[in-house]
């Protein structure tokens, strides 16, 4: 497994994995296009990818302008190899890095993925109006975690 910063060439293996996760899934895959994808990871952010034998197969990726976790997934074939977990602790790292600020993030509720990241420190603090679990997570409680 290599973990590494994303680059726009990784976009393409991005999006199939974000279109094989069965939690979270996009309403539409036309919502997020590469050239969103390109712009986080570039302007508003940065990127991570995990790659095994040379493919994407895990991704996460951190809006700093507007303090939030705008992605983290990995294709449910690698799932259970902490290859999430790692992806989580880069981005969290590099995010406490630039500032002190909270950081936010939204998933669906009863998902892994909400319990992932309360085994990960964050703190749930009510809802989004689409239904999602809002979580906060501050760099005290990081700085306690990690």
């Amino acid at each position: 497994m290599i973990f590494r910063t994303a680059e726009f060439s990784d976009i393409k293996q991005i999006q199939v994995v974000r279109h094989l996760v069965k939690e979270n899934t996009l309403s539409n895959p036309d919502l997020v296009p590469d050239k969103d994808v390109a712009f986080y990871i570039s302007e508003k952010g940065k990127g991570w990818v995990c790659e095994v034998d040379g493919q994407v197969v895990g991704f996460s990726i951190v809006d700093l302008k507007e303090r939030s976790v705008w992605a983290l997934f990995v294709d449910p074939e690698f799932a259970e190899q902490g290859i999430g977990k790692e992806l989580h602790r880069l981005m969290i790292d590099w995010y406490f890095e630039q500032t002190k600020e909270k950081l936010v993030l939204g998933t669906s509720p009863n998902t892994r993925a909400e319990q992932f990241y309360s085994l990960q420190g964050w703190t749930p603090v009510g809802s989004y109006a689409n239904g999602e679990v809002k979580f906060e997570l501050s760099y005290e409680d990081w700085s306690r975690s990690a």
